[in-house]
């Protein structure tokens, strides 16, 4: 069975191999087309026949999932914290090497499918040799270079507004409003504000880009999706099947706070303090839609997120690093993995019920 993680690079990378065959396929029949309507064989060009029409869908939705999973599983990682100018001229020359093996290696395939005889005929590196001096050569670099530029934009903004929320925007999942039941956890750091005093406005923000990217491994082995930063706050959420499986909202709470103490030795000698925080837990139903008309985005509402919100402001109180909601202790598989603590019923601020609170001390 496939790990979350694998499942999320999988659902990152497959759209690479669409945006590549669908552009691939526009150029391909242009192309034809327009040899068609001026008469035109460029020497060296490659006839579209059925056979060379199956080979270039698979060649090119081949070398778009190639290059999804060169920028997810490899360079997106190396150049996280380039600018992004300098990620732009890394990969211009590392793509442009990679596109000139692609047509090395492709275009005597296609040639030897096309003409029924070996890729290392002698035939067919003549007609190589005349495709690299003529126009179609040049054509075929500016198709595949858009193909490129349009599946490293999707990268791009994949990365900047997230993968799930990007899909659901395609997909219009949630054009119109939908009530579904969701897990939320509230994260806040804790000492914030001392923390930023001693560190200041530049250094301070250094830590915080750190601490929430030592948290996102946590998130996507149990299956979390990040639905806000704000601030030093982190708020976490799961579809509700996806959060109680495997205790998947608890066991991530205690990974983020485990990743941080593996690089604890890092921050103390970085920035000179070791950042914690304090975590909420709660389960109930949100509407969920887009929203905005300057600027869209995917929002939750409903009151399980001011509950939540409410539960996490009391960790303090109790002196504890988890709070987590009666109702969602109710509903998570804890069987004898975890050891539970009540901690009484406590009036949230703004509600008239009181709820039950549980810790999990360790």
């Amino acid at each position: 069975m496939l790990s979350p993680k694998t499942k999320r690079n999988i659902s990152r990378v497959l759209p690479f191999g669409v945006i590549w065959l669908v552009l691939g396929w526009i150029n391909l029949f242009s192309q034809e087309a327009a040899k068609q309507d001026q008469n035109l064989n460029p020497s060296g060009a490659i006839n579209v026949t059925p056979e060379v029409f199956v080979f270039a869908s698979i060649a090119v939705t081949t070398v778009g999932l190639l290059v999804g999973a060169i920028e997810v599983l490899w360079l997106g990682n190396l150049f996280s914290k380039k600018s992004f100018s300098q990620k732009i001229g890394y990969k211009v020359v590392f793509y442009t090497i990679f596109l000139l093996v692609v047509i090395f290696i492709t275009f005597p395939i296609a040639a030897g499918v096309e003409l029924h005889i070996s890729p290392l005929d002698p035939i067919v590196w003549e007609r190589f040799s005349n495709f690299l001096t003529n126009i179609e050569f040049v054509s075929t670099l500016v198709s595949i270079s858009f193909s490129l530029f349009v599946s490293l934009f999707y990268s791009e903004i994949s990365e900047n507004i997230g993968h799930g929320v990007l899909m659901n925007f395609f997909t219009g999942k949630y054009h119109k409003p939908i009530e579904e039941k969701r897990i939320f956890l509230f994260s806040d750091m804790k000492s914030s504000t001392t923390i930023a005093e001693q560190l200041g406005h530049i250094k301070y923000f250094e830590l915080l880009r750190e601490y929430y990217s030592d948290f996102s491994d946590a998130i996507i082995r149990h299956s979390g999706e990040v639905y806000q930063y704000i601030g030093d706050e982190i708020v976490i959420s799961w579809k509700y099947e996806e959060g109680i499986k495997n205790n998947n909202c608890i066991n991530c709470f205690f990974a983020m706070k485990e990743d941080l103490q593996k690089r604890s030795d890092w921050y103390v000698s970085t920035f000179g303090v070791v950042p914690t925080f304090k975590a909420g837990l709660h389960v109930g139903a949100v509407t969920t839609g887009e929203i905005g008309a300057l600027k869209k985005e995917i929002i939750f509402t409903g009151d399980v997120l001011n509950t939540t919100a409410r539960i996490q402001g009391l960790c303090n109180q109790y002196n504890v690093d988890i709070l987590v909601s009666e109702d969602l202790i109710k509903v998570l598989p804890l069987a004898n993995k975890f050891q539970v603590s009540a901690l009484g019923t406590k009036g949230l601020k703004g509600k008239e019920e009181k709820m039950e609170l549980y810790t999990f001390p360790r």
